[in-house]
């Protein structure tokens, strides 16, 4: 029996590849969470470049700080920390790809009113190519998700297709243009809702968002789960340090030594840029962009 998502639910999802769960956390999780973004913004105003924790705009400086994602926020805030191992996150994950969940990784995404940086097109599983595709991205929207401030955008069904080439010049770029690769327009999905919805994207479906132009924020924390039989193959920019430290990860259930393979497209991200690991700084190996840019 299904924790919360419905039957209907489910087929939506496996069909399109794509959830959205209007005010699926509660105001005082979002006052926490603003209340931690609060925070991080002060010590973004003490640095003049990114760091382990903090990934700053190229336009930041001390005076005007620009911070644009928390990178594995859960290891830095004992408040998202908490909201991850809750069931407002892991219920709907546990319905769409079963009770034994790793995590994969953490970031809090920020586009700032006004400059807030687009994310070109690209498949998660690019990055992370594993033995079977059951790896989704949760993504908590702490703001109001508007079509004016760089919603994210899913292209429909894409995560039943092919695993695109997200290389340029030989070297990984972590982005695809759809234009060039057969994506029709029309089947761009733009994810909205009011603050505390949550969007659920398949690790394989294409998406992105434009910068944020308007004159507010737009700031969503996502979790990167997957089934714990789902392991990374080798090149993927999946950090493995062993089983040990793997099972470390466990969310919830049990863990497996036995990787499940499902028959699905693989590319491995390799070989990587000279650069920061960082999808904004590899994705500024793109020669064309599909989303403008701000100063």
């Amino acid at each position: 029996m299904a924790e919360q998502l419905s039957t209907a639910q489910i087929a939506q999802y496996d069909e399109n590849g794509y959830l959205l769960l209007e005010r699926q956390i509660p105001e005082e999780w979002l006052a926490k969470l603003r209340a931690e973004i609060s925070r991080f913004e002060l010590e973004a105003a003490m640095l003049e470049q990114s760091n382990d924790r903090l990934d700053l705009e190229d336009s930041h400086t001390p005076e005007d700080p620009r911070l644009r994602r928390l990178k594995l926020p859960h290891t830095i805030s004992d408040v998202v920390a908490e909201l991850m191992t809750s069931d407002h996150v892991l219920g709907p994950a546990r319905d769409l790809i079963g009770p034994n969940l790793r995590l994969h990784s953490t970031k809090l995404n920020m586009k700032s009113a006004g400059y807030g940086t687009a994310v070109e097109w690209h498949q998660d599983y690019t990055f992370y190519p594993h033995t079977n595709d059951d790896i989704l991205a949760i993504g908590v929207c702490i703001d109001d998700m508007a079509e004016e401030n760089g919603p994210l955008m899913v292209y429909l069904g894409s995560h039943k297709g092919p695993v695109f080439d997200h290389h340029v010049g030989g070297i990984f770029a972590g982005a695809m243009l759809p234009n060039e690769n057969g994506l029709n327009p029309a089947n761009a999905v733009k994810l909205m809702g009011p603050a505390g919805s949550v969007s659920i994207h398949h690790g394989r479906i294409v998406h992105g968002s434009a910068l944020n132009g308007s004159d507010h924020a737009r700031r969503i924390l996502f979790f990167e789960l997957m089934a714990a039989d789902a392991f990374p193959i080798m090149g993927s920019m999946t950090r493995w340090e062993g089983i040990k430290d793997y099972d470390t990860r466990m969310l919830c259930g049990q863990s497996t030594l036995n990787p499940r393979l499902k028959d699905i497209p693989v590319r491995i991200p390799q070989p990587q840029p000279d650069v920061p690991i960082s999808i904004y700084e590899i994705q500024k190996g793109m020669k064309k962009r599909a989303f403008d840019t701000i100063t």
